[in-house]
């Protein structure tokens, strides 16, 4: 029986699809550097042994998954070639292990791991499932009928996939470093279109996903009238939103969830579409109401009078959203954000944007750039960012207690670096 070892197990896609090979009999291991990162906690639960980075980590009956962040020229990865075992890419392996099941791909540039979150939850409820989400967490079960698994389209990976149904939530212009423009994103989509087996769910409401040619069934959804799918008769309050589901005009069900912001809606709708299509009945599909959310996605606490949301939003569209959805459920507060700016390149491509987006707040803080290291030119820095916001102000770890002078009001950490260590700063300062 062969031995599975991850090369940079903590990584998010990494780290859960260790947990879906466990769970699924198989006897695996993985090696990563020393520092924590909130992934490995899947790992520990289950006894997965977590190694420091060592060629002898490597042997003969294994069978190698290395993360995309590594490059050929890593100790193991060269070890593994050397002795000419089985290895596979990140994406490569998951293509392949898909394939076993009815499987079912989330992809898009924003709210993937949100929507492979609900739809993994609403599943699970009723069914053996099988489930890859991209905030760590991953479930296997050999019984699985259903395998739900969220597919990144960075430098393309998502064409290694093969995946009986798609949702897709949107397409947008992110990760310049390796994406020329929107037309360049959309010829990705449209490649990973092609690939889709039995149907598409697609939004709407987004004008790129209209234009998507497919071979297979496409279902829309959204808050317009000529999607499939659509919501209507919003009502928010504070513990959730509640909406009516029209299929192709004729009144579905209402279905209530535990989140604000219209992005959640949608997220819903796409769940609400695929498992409809599916012939889930209503009652299972309104399991919806008791997802509590993935991790990093508009993630609570209450801290004296100040709530406390830790969000992975990177990008200016998440970062719109994200505030959109806090001042819905938290009309009467100041909405303030300290957020980290994620890689000098995309910083610089949406530097503006970013702007904008920020200025939804009532006060903005903001962390030096998060780099990364395959970065060349790191000449930006956040006080570019910061020069362009009014009720704004730079802010680090020795001065997070300017937060303290906000009171009763609502504390968004945003950011896809270790903006973690900002609110934990603050949390420990607060609390002595």
């Amino acid at each position: 029986m062969t031995v599975y070892h991850f090369i940079g197990i903590k990584g998010t896609g990494m780290s859960a699809l260790a947990q879906i090979l466990h769970d699924s009999g198989e006897k695996v291991q993985g090696s990563d550097v020393d520092k924590y990162f909130f992934t490995q906690k899947g790992l520990e639960e289950k006894e997965i042994n977590i190694l420091p980075f060592s060629e002898k980590n490597i042997h003969p009956k294994q069978t190698i998954i290395a993360g995309n962040a590594f490059r050929e020229d890593h100790p193991e990865i060269k070890q593994a070639k050397s002795l000419g075992i089985p290895f596979y890419r990140y994406h490569e392996f998951l293509g392949e292990w898909a394939n076993q099941y009815t499987s079912i791909a989330v992809t898009g540039a924003h709210g993937k791991t949100s929507t492979t979150g609900l739809l993994a939850h609403v599943l699970d409820r009723s069914y053996p499932i099988s489930y890859l989400i991209g905030d760590g967490t991953g479930k296997g079960d050999e019984k699985s009928e259903y395998f739900v698994f969220e597919a990144c389209e960075y430098r393309r990976h998502f064409l290694a996939y093969q995946p009986d149904y798609a949702i897709m939530t949107n397409i947008d212009f992110d990760h310049p470093d390796y994406f020329k423009d929107i037309d360049d994103v959309f010829r990705a989509f449209q490649e990973m279109a092609d690939r889709v087996k039995k149907g598409i769910v697609a939004c709407g409401d987004d004008e790129n996903l209209q234009a998507i040619q497919a071979k297979v069934p496409v279902l829309y959804y959204g808050m317009n009238d000529t999607n499939d799918f659509q919501a209507k008769n919003i009502e928010v309050t504070e513990d959730g939103t509640t909406f009516d589901v029209f299929v192709r005009n004729n009144y579905y069900e209402t279905f209530e969830i535990q989140m604000h912001g219209d992005h959640n809606i949608l997220n819903a709708l796409a769940v609400i579409a695929i498992c409809h299509y599916e012939d889930l009945n209503v009652s299972e599909i309104k399991e919806i109401v008791s997802f509590q959310g993935v991790k990093r996605r508009f993630a609570e606490k209450q801290i004296g009078n100040q709530v406390l949301i830790d969000d992975y939003a990177h990008h200016p569209k998440e970062i719109e959203v994200t505030i959109d959805a806090a001042r819905k459920k938290y009309p009467e507060k100041n909405i303030v954000t300290v957020f980290q700016p994620h890689t000098y390149t995309r910083t610089q491509t949406f530097l503006n944007e970013f702007a904008e987006a920020l200025k939804q707040a009532d006060h903005v803080y903001i962390c030096e750039i998060f780099g990364s290291a395959r970065e060349g030119d790191k000449t930006l820095t956040a006080e570019d960012l910061q020069r362009l916001i009014d009720q704004s102000e730079l802010i680090n770890e020795e001065s997070i207690g300017e937060l303290y002078a906000h009171d009763d009001a609502v504390l968004i950490f945003m950011g896809a670096g270790d903006i973690q260590k900002y609110q934990e700063a603050y949390e420990k300062t607060y609390l002595k």
